[in-house]
Formats: structure tokens, sequence, C-alpha cells
């Protein structure tokens, strides 16, 4: 298979789970889609630049993460409208579960980690290939939000 077949094979299997990571990073609809949108894009335009077709998935990973942070950056810019508005029931937020929220009180970089790790079942050297971190600060982000996550969720019933 080509480098472009195999490209677009693995964008075409897993864009569930595109969508599912770039939601739990921006918490919203349009910007997830937009986040993956981009980096489909973004992967297919720098196709060459995949050096290794082995390494597709941590190398696209990385290139949706860097557009889910530009995202972020973007909402910061942008002036938020009045509280009075009322919102339509597709722009709320979704019904959350405890874990989740507890996942998104962690710092940003611990909860990346976290859900990089979980969510979507990365390996702690495929999550610091995409997040450009040194592996042992990727295992220290790790461990140190599992252990505030362990405090945070004793006492809370799971139903």
């Amino acid at each position: 298979m080509t480098k472009e077949e195999i490209l677009t094979q693995y964008l075409v299997e897993n864009q569930a789970g595109f969508y599912r990571l770039a939601y739990s990073v921006l918490k919203n609809q349009d910007e997830a889609l937009d986040a993956v949108q981009t980096a489909v894009c973004h992967s297919l335009e720098r196709q060459n630049s995949l050096r290794d077709t082995g390494a597709v998935r941590s190398w696209f990973y990385r290139i949706l993460m860097n557009a889910c942070m530009d995202a972020l950056r973007q909402r910061a810019r942008v002036v938020p409208f009045p509280e009075d508005l009322e919102l339509s029931h597709e722009d709320r937020e979704p019904a959350d579960d405890t874990l989740s929220r507890k996942i998104d009180a962690l710092p940003p970089e611990v909860g990346t980690v976290i859900k990089l790790r979980f969510y979507e079942e990365l390996t702690l050297k495929e999550i610091s290939q995409i997040t450009g971190q040194n592996l042992s600060t990727v295992k220290s982000r790790l461990y140190a939000g599992l252990k505030k996550l362990r405090v945070a969720m004793e006492g809370v019933e799971i139903s």
C-alpha cells in the first residue's frame, strides 16, 4: 500500500475516536468537528512528512492535538456572549458523569495525558511523541493525575 492509502484508511477507520478526543479537549461539538476536519486536511496536505507509516497513529494525534490547542487559543480571543442569552438545546453541555468532570478539573496537561492514555488507549511513548513531552514527564503527570482522581473519587457512589 502507498503512504496515501495507508493514511486514508487510518483516517476513515478512526474518525469517531478523533472526534471523541477533540470533544474531550474542547467541550464543544462544533469546535471539535472543526478541529478534526482541520487535522485531517493538514495530515493529507503534509503526508510527505510522515516518514514511518507504522507511526501514523502518533503522527496524526499530534496534528489533532495541535488543532485542538489552536482552537483553545482562538477561543481565548473571542469575547463571550451575554449570560442572559438563551442557549439552544444542542449548544448546552451534555450531561457528564462524575469521573469525566473530575478529569476535566485536573490541570490541562495532566488531563490530556489521562485522556490520551485511557480514552484513546495510546502508549506512554506515543503520548510523549504526541505532546512533545519527555517520557518521564508523561509518566509523572499520569501517575500524579491518577492519584488526584483516586482521592477525588473517594466516597463517590458509582451507579
